[in-house]
């Protein structure tokens, strides 16, 4: 891999890791449905839905405002100049893609589709093999000790590493 940027591949991009396992459960909710849950609780599942869709929109516009503030793309395909430590990004090292499975979740639970939930799963998988990893190794290797340091106190996905005394 180059240094330039953490991807430089069309398809690693959360668009194609998340998206396209989405339109392919969509289309199957479409044509086997599959549901989570009926009756009574759907009221309360799809306010779920709504909290979970409003807390990813929340993540993904946090992350992108403190990405612009230190003048950075939110594309991985585009060279990182500065480690991004503060803001949101000081609770969760990956925010965007904490941002896109809450909608997943949320839109699961609104349109009340299992198959969005079953297709989810292993696009976290992917997310982590090829989006996650290779920005890791990219910005191991960009900032040194710098990105180490913060990776050892926040977590990939959410919270801060609590010290042992």
């Amino acid at each position: 891999m180059s240094t330039n940027a953490a991807h430089e591949r069309w398809w690693q991009t959360s668009d194609v890791v998340f998206g396209m396992p989405l339109l392919a459960a969509i289309a199957l909710q479409l044509f086997v449905p599959l549901r989570l849950f009926g009756g009574f609780r759907l009221p309360v599942i799809i306010a779920g839905g709504v909290a979970f869709f409003i807390t990813g929109v929340a993540l993904v516009l946090f992350a992108r405002r403190e990405f612009a503030r230190h003048g950075q793309h939110t594309d991985p395909g585009h060279p990182t100049t500065n480690l991004v430590t503060t803001g949101i990004f000081s609770f969760s090292r990956n925010p965007l893609y904490l941002g896109v499975v809450c909608l997943l979740i949320g839109i699961a639970l609104m349109i009340n589709s299992l198959w969005v939930l079953v297709f989810l799963l292993p696009s976290i998988g992917a997310c982590h093999y090829i989006l996650i990893a290779p920005e890791e190794k990219y910005l191991a290797a960009k900032f040194g000790e710098e990105y180490y340091a913060y990776a050892a106190s926040v977590h990939r996905w959410l919270g801060r590493v609590r010290r042992q005394n």
